[in-house]
């Protein structure tokens, strides 16, 4: 989970990664369609769309983001598609299953982040990006960053994870916002650290604590299409 938890996909031992991925590829799609068709303000993010932003490819579930004041509208529109919608003990988000058991995808439609209802101005002039052939609004990498490193905590805490997806995108990047936003959580703190060290980003503090010491090396150089390889 890309906001406020780890999602998983559902059970499918018999599976290979490529398989998994490209049966998540799919579930993306359809979802996005069915949301881009009814003009409800919505975006991809999590796993996927640092995989948009040229991260490596997540192996687990989809998620998107919707405001809190459409959550009830786009769990009708994708149950009116045929497509199977389940509440979840958490209340921040609900479940869509795509496919047939053992092998149907898993999608996280997302409506609250880090304990905040995601309101649609956050929605408001996000970049369109194509992914599978399908234009879809991507959230920006900076604040894919940040709500992956503001969702860590003591049992959900992978660098091991992050870190290659962090390499992939840092000059897309605002750092700085990053430490700003997640400045009140530790684990994120010592991953920008780790960051640091590694000579992965600039250092986020000059000679004064807290003073800018300038952005990362390089541009920004957001991919406008990100399909899969083929196998």
């Amino acid at each position: 989970m890309a906001a406020e938890g780890t999602g998983h996909r559902v059970g499918m031992p018999d599976l290979t990664p490529h398989e998994t991925q490209r049966d998540l590829r799919e579930a993306l799609k359809l979802v996005a369609v069915t949301l881009k068709e009814a003009e409800l303000p919505f975006a991809l993010t999590g796993g996927y769309a640092l995989w948009a932003r040229g991260a490596p490819e997540p192996s687990h579930d989809v998620d998107f983001v919707v405001a809190e004041d459409d959550a009830a509208e786009a769990r009708t529109l994708l149950a009116g598609r045929g497509l199977e919608v389940v509440q979840p003990p958490e209340d921040w988000l609900f479940k869509v299953y795509v496919g047939d058991e053992p092998d149907r995808a898993m999608v996280d439609v997302i409506f609250r982040t880090n304990g905040t209802p995601v309101g649609r101005d956050r929605l408001v002039g996000v970049e369109q990006v194509e992914v599978e052939s399908v234009l879809m609004p991507v959230l920006p990498a900076t604040r894919l960053m940040a709500d992956r490193l503001g969702a860590m905590e003591e049992h959900a805490c992978d660098f091991q994870a992050t870190l290659p997806v962090a390499r992939a995108v840092r000059e897309q990047v605002d750092w700085a916002e990053v430490a700003e936003l997640t400045a009140d959580n530790a684990f994120a703190g010592a991953f920008l650290y780790l960051l640091e060290r590694l000579g992965v980003i600039e250092p986020l503090a000059g000679p004064a604590a807290g003073e800018p010491a300038g952005e990362p090396d390089g541009g920004v150089a957001t991919p406008l299409r990100r399909t899969s390889r083929a196998s």
